[in-house]
């Protein structure tokens, strides 16, 4: 990958434009790599892009976007928004578990209210986004 330098140059505009090119055209991954590498920079395009991704399924533009909610990072805090996709991201993590305990972390700050509209709004967006699933 351009941006990693891996086997070439690292060549992060070259990176950018090829993201892109494909975020534009839809595909997930490149959406949520082009929103890490705004995010080292500049918040606010790099919510714009984990949000696009996450709402395709992609579990790590979820995570990232759940704890950009929770940070107020690009975006106002939000621990209900933060909670919904750490949820939908603690779903389809397998690996370590994150967001599951990102997720926790963030029902700690909240009221049983504010937990059950999160979770009704997990819900609403697994309903109205069968194909990524």
């Amino acid at each position: 990958m351009y941006y990693q330098g891996d086997g070439m140059p690292q060549d992060n505009a070259q990176a950018a434009l090829l993201f892109e090119k494909a975020a534009d055209q839809g595909q997930a991954d490149a959406q949520f790599f082009l929103g890490n590498m705004y995010a080292s920079k500049d918040n606010a395009p790099a919510v714009l892009w984990y949000r696009k991704a996450a709402d395709r399924g992609q579990t790590d533009a979820q995570y990232a976007l759940g704890e950009m909610y929770a940070e107020g990072q690009g975006v106002p805090q939000d621990y209900v928004q933060a909670h919904m996709w750490l949820n939908l991201a603690a779903a389809h993590d397998d690996e370590v578990k994150l967001a599951t305990v990102a997720r926790d972390d963030v029902a700690a700050k909240m009221t049983p209210d504010q937990i059950a509209d999160a979770q009704r709004l997990a819900r609403e967006w697994v309903q109205s986004h069968p194909s990524t699933r």
